[in-house]
């Protein structure tokens, strides 16, 4: 009865707002979760064919940008106003998205994810503004629940679908995520109410200027920064869910043995998301979400006994197993209980990492630290896309493997041209060598450890948790 009451008390804009998020998440991770494979995946099946190097130059900056500029955006929201903010993040959400489906060169495109990702950064302050503004301390706790409900729901329906769309084509996927934004235009304009802003700033400028001025406040505290240079090292392990894993199991992993497990219960359900009697690496990866959206309030209910370090560090040292289980082999039963685990880690670390920045911020300093939480993840993404350009490259990308083969045998294969992709390579690289693709794979994967990747990835998340541990230790004290 208690929770009944709390709902009638939510206004409507409360749940217009997190409308908006649900369907912004569905539009947005139905493009991020595929963009690794459609940026490095073969032209002939109608992805861009870039270089791995090219892929992390383009994610890592883009998505960067995204966390780093709600320092920005943020203070300009404040001053122009939430709607005609909303608007234009979502004009230039429509315009990216649609650049990125018919751009086909490097540059054009990097500049097309770059647009996109000023756009979600013009988004990304307002919702979350619009929930603290919508609730107070009676029903802050179930309306930030809610909040967090509808970013998963949205964040595990888009790229579902966007795995369903992929075995037609990629543009479709591009389709559906304008068709969500634009669902958003329309409830914006309709539904979405001004909120009344009792202090605004006399210039637009100095509303800027005070946001880059918050953040040399917050980082004079020394024990903070190294905090959140410590956190970096997590956010670049997690964010290998979104830059890696999707190649990996796209050039490694045969996943036949879960669509026939899936079949054997839901026939309709494994016909819907497979293609030729397998599942591919979008349905796959996106089961992330799908796993916290079952397992969030139990994992919550868990973890909130112990204090927010401590459940960071366990949670982070999950999130290392996950990753070592998602790259060290070819089950993809293991992969599956790999992005299990990771999900679980990631449902104890990531809300406790929120907590704890507001539990160490001074009190009349909160809105500043947790403005300056965002930073770790910025910079989390760009040494992400780093880790997965020309390093992930040497030791784990298929098609430079196999050009290594070819010259330690002294084969000579094709470039790859606008007429010969990377498929045509990986065909004539078995043709050249008498095997078929899957022995081809074998092969590589027996000779060359591409599987050796889990040691760099689950190594950083685990050298997070010794430092934060020392951190606790050293640092913080008693």
């Amino acid at each position: 009865m208690g929770v009944l009451k709390v709902f009638k008390k939510f206004p409507g804009t409360f749940w217009t707002s997190n409308t908006i998020e649900l369907f912004e998440r569905w539009a947005w991770y139905g493009i991020y979760i595929p963009l690794a494979l459609y940026l490095v995946g073969s032209t002939d099946t109608g992805a861009l064919g870039f270089s791995q190097a090219q892929k992390g130059i383009i994610m890592g900056t883009g998505s960067m940008l995204l966390y780093f500029l709600p320092v920005i955006t943020g203070a300009i929201a404040d001053k122009v106003g939430y709607r005609r903010i909303l608007i234009l993040a979502f004009s230039i959400y429509i315009s990216g998205f649609y650049m990125l489906n018919i751009f086909n060169s490097f540059e054009l495109t990097f500049f097309a994810f770059i647009w996109t990702c000023i756009g979600g950064a013009f988004f990304k302050p307002i919702i979350s503004a619009m929930i603290a503004r919508t609730t107070d301390e009676e029903t802050s706790s179930i309306g930030f629940g809610i909040f967090y409900m509808m970013v998963n729901i949205g964040g595990f329906i888009g790229p579902f679908i966007a795995g369903v769309l992929l075995n037609k084509s990629w543009t479709y996927v591009f389709y559906m995520s304008i068709a969500a934004i634009a669902l958003n235009v329309i409830i914006t304009m309709f539904f979405f109410s001004e909120p009344v802003i009792k202090e605004k700033s006399s210039t637009l400028l100095k509303n800027i200027g005070n946001a880059f001025v918050n953040i040399w406040i917050t980082i004079k505290n020394w024990k903070y920064v190294l905090f959140l240079i410590i956190m970096i090292l997590f956010w670049t392990a997690f964010n290998q869910l979104y830059y890696s894993f999707p190649i990996f199991i796209d050039q490694w992993i045969d996943t036949t043995v879960v669509y026939n497990g899936l079949h054997s219960v839901w026939p309709w359900l494994a016909e819907a998301i497979g293609n030729e009697g397998s599942i591919n690496a979008v349905s796959m990866t996106s089961m992330d979400s799908f796993f916290i959206i079952l397992f969030q309030i139990l994992v919550s209910a868990f973890v909130m006994r112990f204090k927010p370090l401590a459940a960071m560090m366990g949670g982070i040292l999950m999130l290392a197993g996950g990753l070592g289980l998602m790259f060290s082999n070819q089950s993809g039963w293991l992969i599956l209980l790999g992005i299990l685990v990771f999900a679980l880690g990631e449902m104890a670390s990531s809300p406790k990492y929120t907590e704890y920045i507001g539990r160490i911020a001074p009190v009349d300093k909160k809105a500043l630290y947790m403005g300056t939480s965002f930073l770790p993840i910025a910079a989390g993404h760009q040494l992400a896309g780093w880790l997965s350009g020309g390093i992930y490259e040497g030791i784990s990308d298929k098609v430079f493997l196999l050009q290594k083969e070819a010259a330690r045998q002294g084969i000579s294969l094709h470039e790859i041209t606008d007429t010969f992709t990377k498929n045509d390579l990986l065909s004539e690289g078995a043709a050249r060598l008498n095997m078929s693709q899957s022995e081809l794979t074998n092969y590589l994967w027996q000779n060359y450890h591409p599987s050796n990747i889990w040691i760099l990835y689950s190594g950083i998340a685990v050298s997070a948790v010794i430092f934060l541990w020392l951190y606790d230790r050293l640092i913080i004290g008693k």
